[in-house]
Parts: C-alpha cells; sequence; structure tokens
C-alpha cells in the first residue's frame, strides 16, 4: 500500500516539476480583427498543449517585428508579402512561392523562422457592391481602368497609408494605365471605406481580402488580372531558440496553419465585425470544432 502511495506522489511531483520548469510563450500579434483572432487561436492551443502561455495581441506591426527581433515575444503570425516590403526592403516582383521563399531565408539571418503557409492570403483588393459590379460590367481591374479611361465617372476610397505607398495606388495606376483625380480618391480610416462602400457614397473601395464584411456587405473583389498586388500569405513565425527547445509548437502551429484559408478567415472574421461574438469565442469554437482543443 505505501509503495503504491509513493509511486503516486512520485509521479505528481514529476507533473508538477515539469509544470514548474515549463517555458512561458509570449504569444504577439497586431491590432485588427484577424490578427487578434489567431493570436487568441494560437494562446489557447499552446495552453491546451500543456504550455504556459502569455498573450501579447494588439501591437502596431512595426512593433510586433521589432518585439521578435528584441526576444520579447517568441511566436506570432505574418504576411509574407509584410515582411518581404516593409522588413527586408525587397522592391523585386515575386509570386507567392518566392516571396515565402526569399522571406523564409532572409528571415532565418535574424532568427526568425517561418511555418507552414496557411491558404490565406490577406493581399489588398479593390472591391465594388456585387449590385454595381455586375451592373457595369466591372469583375478585373483592367475593366475598371477602361470604365475610369472611357467614363471617368468613379470614385474610389482608400486608406491614406496605401494611397501613398510606393507599392500603393500610383503604381497601380501605372500598371493598369489609367488615372483617376485627386477628387476621385476619397482618403479615410479603413473602417470608413467599408461603410462608404456599403452606403453608395463611392464605387469603388481598397479592402482586404480575408476580411468578414467582403461577404456580409455583399461586396466582389475584382481580380487582379495584372498581377499587381504582392502575396501577402499568412503564416506563423517563431524565434529559432524557442522552436528548438519546443518543437511542438511546430507541430501545433502547422497543424492550425493547414485549416486556414480565404474563406475560412472571412467567416471568422465577420463573426467579430459583423456579429460581434467576442475573440476568444471565435477562437475557441474554430479550435473545438476541429478538434483542436
Amino acid at each position: 500500500m505505501f509503495a503504491k502511495f509513493a509511486k503516486t506522489v512520485f509521479a505528481g511531483a514529476i507533473m508538477l516539476a515539469g509544470v514548474a520548469h515549463a517555458e512561458e510563450i509570449v504569444v504577439g500579434g497586431k491590432n485588427f480583427t484577424e490578427q487578434q483572432l489567431l493570436s487568441s487561436m494560437t494562446a489557447q492551443l499552446l495552453a491546451a498543449n500543456g504550455f504556459e502561455v502569455d498573450n501579447r495581441a494588439g501591437m502596431g506591426s512595426a512593433a510586433v517585428r521589432q518585439a521578435m527581433e528584441n526576444g520579447q515575444i517568441d511566436v506570432y503570425w505574418e504576411y509574407t508579402g509584410t515582411s518581404l516590403i516593409t522588413y527586408n526592403k525587397v522592391e523585386e516582383k515575386l509570386n507567392a512561392d518566392e516571396t515565402y521563399t526569399r522571406v523564409k531565408e532572409l528571415d532565418a539571418e535574424k532568427g526568425i523562422v517561418w511555418l507552414e503557409p496557411s491558404a490565406a492570403n490577406n493581399t489588398y483588393a479593390l472591391a465594388m457592391r456585387k449590385d454595381e459590379s455586375e451592373e457595369l460590367g466591372i469583375t478585373t481591374l483592367s475593366d475598371l481602368a477602361a470604365r475610369v479611361q472611357n467614363e471617368n465617372d468613379l470614385t474610389l476610397a482608400s486608406n491614406a497609408e496605401w494611397y501613398a505607398r510606393p507599392d500603393g495606388f500610383k503604381p497601380l495606376q501605372e500598371t493598369y494605365e489609367f488615372d483617376m483625380s485627386r477628387d476621385q480618391v476619397k482618403r479615410m480610416d479603413t473602417g470608413l471605406v467599408y461603410e462608404a462602400l456599403k452606403n453608395g457614397d463611392v464605387n469603388v473601395g481598397l479592402v482586404f481580402a480575408t476580411d468578414g464584411r467582403i461577404p456580409a456587405f455583399d461586396f466582389v473583389t475584382l481580380e487582379d488580372d495584372k498581377g499587381f498586388f504582392p502575396a501577402y500569405a499568412l503564416a506563423p513565425v517563431v524565434r529559432d531558440e524557442v522552436l528548438e527547445a519546443n518543437p511542438k509548437i511546430g507541430e501545433l502551429l502547422n497543424a492550425l496553419s493547414a485549416k486556414l484559408d480565404d474563406e475560412t478567415m472571412a467567416t471568422l472574421n465577420a463573426r467579430v465585425d459583423v456579429d460581434k461574438e467576442t475573440i476568444e469565442a471565435v477562437a475557441e469554437s474554430f479550435l473545438s470544432e476541429h478538434g483542436m482543443m
């Protein structure tokens, strides 16, 4: 009886020791819905698998990247195009596979490991209301350019950043050979772009491809038939020393990444932005539905 009791105590002590010495994983994230969902999913998934987790979602893009390079956060979800263009200053036009390969190589030099990319590509896109798109026969950016050149009767809403970016509005006009005047382009906060388009205040709006308001507001994104917009594939990134010490993190996040695509992210985003569910509840239900919790 005593031997059985001692064995039980010993086993419990091992378990407690494992918990006591578990390394805390700091999860980062940017300050918009999709990123907050991914941070919550990551934190809940790791916690369900025995990791101690500190979730620090809600950071600016530059801040979260700097925090990873400085070792202040251990894991977050990044977009390939953001790393290529914004962090690594690569101006060369690359396709999706080339972009992932390049950022994986460049960031490895900084101690950052890119895990498997998801099928979600949160690139920029131009959208129209579905009824107006059908009425005017505009389904591609080339169609849009032709309408502007021939009729010049459309207005476009954009956030101020994209309007001024070196890979933004002006280069888009050059690629598709059309010209909108400053009066035809309305600059506003990103959230207001969706409202302006929904209310008919503008004909075209700059959107993010996985935003849940696109299907919810019955928008259609125009096909980028000349491949102007960079690939912004969504993937988990981890500090190499953290991954080396905790290889299970890679397995868990690769499994999660494999379940994400544009439609999935748009649906999850809409549950928060349109249906007003909480970030934590949406994240937990997704993990539960896919047998990950």
